[in-house]
């Protein structure tokens, strides 16, 4: 029995599918299948029931669940405990980021620490931020960057980052934009250009919304501002977006603060525990490239 095996195990078994916990652990679904089966082998005993599309625990697969996920834990507890007797910070940190990010100092945090740990691997990756927060619970990602509606997730630690208001972007012949006052009720009258569910922009922009008894109508979705913005230039809808993004497209597109839309949305990054030396050196990392961005 191989710790990689118990990895993949606690994929599949979070994941509830071979294909997403390939793409968490970075090997092929073909690879998982394998260590799987071997790891079946060895316990005499099917983990889960491949029956159905939805892949679930079998009966001693729900019994070796939690003893697999400590198992992980305590190995990487014994690498944390050396890395901090020796000052050495080693291992895997998996840092989370909201699909269609764009931060420059998130992108310097990660080369600094980079720079200053070579020891670490980094894993990347793309999700919303629903599923991203869903990863850090779970511990399947240490720390992430998410677009919220509140400061912080329920169980979680969090640092935020950008709070900004949301804004309306239409072009310059747009009627919206003859208006110093925008409301939610004046962008009913209009098809929209939104973040998809999931997303802190949306989380913001559909809880208002909801507050007034509004049903805008979600014309178009689209998960990076270059694509929401392109979309709106065109006609095809009024890009909802936050002050900052807005600010990159004032060349082809007005933006009006919608007044009756107060909770700011955010930008945060978000971490289960910070005992991991790594985790920690990563947030000192992500204050400083912060800090200096906003120096600027």
């Amino acid at each position: 029995m191989e710790l990689r095996q118990l990895e993949y195990f606690v994929a599949v078994a979070e994941e509830r599918n071979f294909t997403r916990a390939a793409g968490r652990v970075h090997i092929s679904q073909s690879g998982v299948s394998a260590q799987i089966r071997q790891l079946e082998r060895e316990l005499g005993a099917e983990l889960f029931d491949r029956s159905a599309r939805t892949v679930t625990l079998t009966v001693a697969g729900k019994a070796a669940l939690e003893h697999a996920r400590a198992a992980l834990t305590a190995a990487g507890a014994v690498g944390q405990a050396v890395g901090e007797v020796t000052d050495l910070i080693q291992g895997r940190l998996t840092v989370g980021m909201v699909t269609g990010c764009t931060l420059t100092p998130l992108f310097d945090a990660l080369a600094s620490f980079h720079e200053a740990h070579p020891g670490v691997e980094i894993w990347v990756l793309e999700d919303s931020s629903d599923r991203l927060v869903g990863g850090v619970r779970t511990g399947a990602v240490d720390v992430a960057l998410i677009g919220a509606a509140t400061a912080t997730p329920d169980g979680l630690e969090a640092l935020t980052l950008i709070s900004e208001r949301l804004v309306a972007a239409v072009p310059a012949e747009h009627p919206l934009a003859e208006q110093r006052r925008v409301t939610l009720r004046d962008l009913v009258a209009h098809p929209i250009v939104c973040m998809p569910p999931g997303t802190g922009l949306r989380a913001v922009f559909d809880q208002a919304c909801a507050a007034q008894g509004l049903h805008p109508a979600i014309a178009l979705q689209a998960s990076a501002a270059d694509a929401m913005a392109g979309l709106a230039a065109r006609g095809l809808g009024v890009a909802i977006l936050s002050t900052s993004m807005a600010e990159s497209y004032r060349d082809r597109l007005t933006a009006r603060t919608i007044v009756d839309v107060e909770t700011p949305a955010l930008l945060a990054l978000i971490w289960k525990s910070a005992h991991h030396p790594s985790v920690r050196a990563f947030l000192a990392h992500s204050r400083q490239a912060f800090t200096e961005q906003a120096a600027r």
